[in-house]
């Protein structure tokens, strides 16, 4: 005879049964779209799959093929948000992509590229109004969740970072464009890799800061940086860019708190002197264009 609770539980177990399925068929859809040329790999003569082998998606992925074979296959399986965020980068994933990789897999996605209700209109609104000063918002794990115009020119095109690479720590581990554009990179990147083991203190053990922590493990100088142990408070300051559309800026760094815990921030850069006020004005000038 079948329970209540028995009668209650079976649409939730056929509802991720479902999502399962669904799970697999997009994953193999995604990865049959991907030629070995666009990730690196030798095509070889003879291939038969169209796109990437399951082997080469877990390579890439840095998981077991049996346990990839099992994900395809759509088996009952526990699938970290570590795990789903190196598959969509593997896969080429777009924002919407990814958003659905996330929503079969039963995962809320904790990197940048989603939606933060903290993120207001009005919030926007006071970003656009510190212009031309650069602002942004960042939280704890130095995401940058929002930014105004100025921002977007200065150490990079911040428009053409994909929302989930959108890490203040990551790019200056990663992208030459941001290296380049800061002064003094050796002390800026030592200083970084301190606070964001001071701000870790509080979130050990989160998806989110693991996942981070996992992508930065890739870069040789964060390793360094980050075993030596060393712990930094926030605190204000005075920093150099190079930036390559107006040349030098000095300016004050100064984080504006958005709640008593210390963790989302406002961080605008005013300048530190006239020649950089001027400097900031015509870089301003030129987001304006386009």
């Amino acid at each position: 005879m079948t329970t209540l609770a028995q009668e209650s539980a079976a649409p939730e177990v056929k509802g991720a049964e479902i999502r399962r399925h669904e799970l697999a068929a997009f994953l193999r859809s995604r990865r049959e779209r991907i030629t070995p040329e666009q990730v690196g790999m030798p095509r070889g003569a003879r291939r038969r799959t169209p796109g990437l082998r399951r082997e080469e998606v877990a390579q890439l992925s840095a998981v077991g093929v049996t346990w990839y074979t099992w994900l395809e296959q759509a088996r009952n399986i526990q699938v970290s948000v570590q795990v789903l965020d190196a598959l969509a980068r593997t896969l080429m994933l777009d924002p919407s992509e990814r958003a659905h990789l996330f929503q079969l897999a039963g995962a809320a996605d904790p990197t940048p590229a989603a939606i933060c209700p903290s993120i207001t209109p009005a919030l926007r609104a006071t970003l656009r109004q510190m212009e031309p000063f650069p602002a942004a918002v960042q939280n704890s794990r130095y995401d940058i969740l929002a930014y105004n115009r100025t921002y977007a020119r200065l150490l990079c095109d911040m428009d053409a970072i994909p929302p989930e690479d959108r890490n203040c720590v990551l790019l200056a581990y990663s992208n030459p464009e941001w290296r380049s554009s800061i002064v003094h990179l050796d002390e800026a990147l030592r200083l970084m890799a301190a606070r964001l083991r001071a701000s870790l203190a509080g979130h050990l053990g989160e998806p989110a800061w693991k996942m981070l922590l996992k992508r930065l493990q890739a870069y040789p100088e964060f390793r360094e940086h980050w075993e030596r142990y060393e712990v930094v408070g926030s605190r204000s300051k005075t920093k150099e860019f190079l930036n390559r559309h107006v040349g030098h800026l000095t300016l004050e760094h100064t984080d504006l708190w958005l709640s008593p815990d210390q963790g989302p921030r406002m961080v605008i850069y005013p300048p530190k002197n006239e020649e950089s006020r001027e400097r900031l004005e015509k870089l301003h000038a030129m987001a304006l264009e386009g």
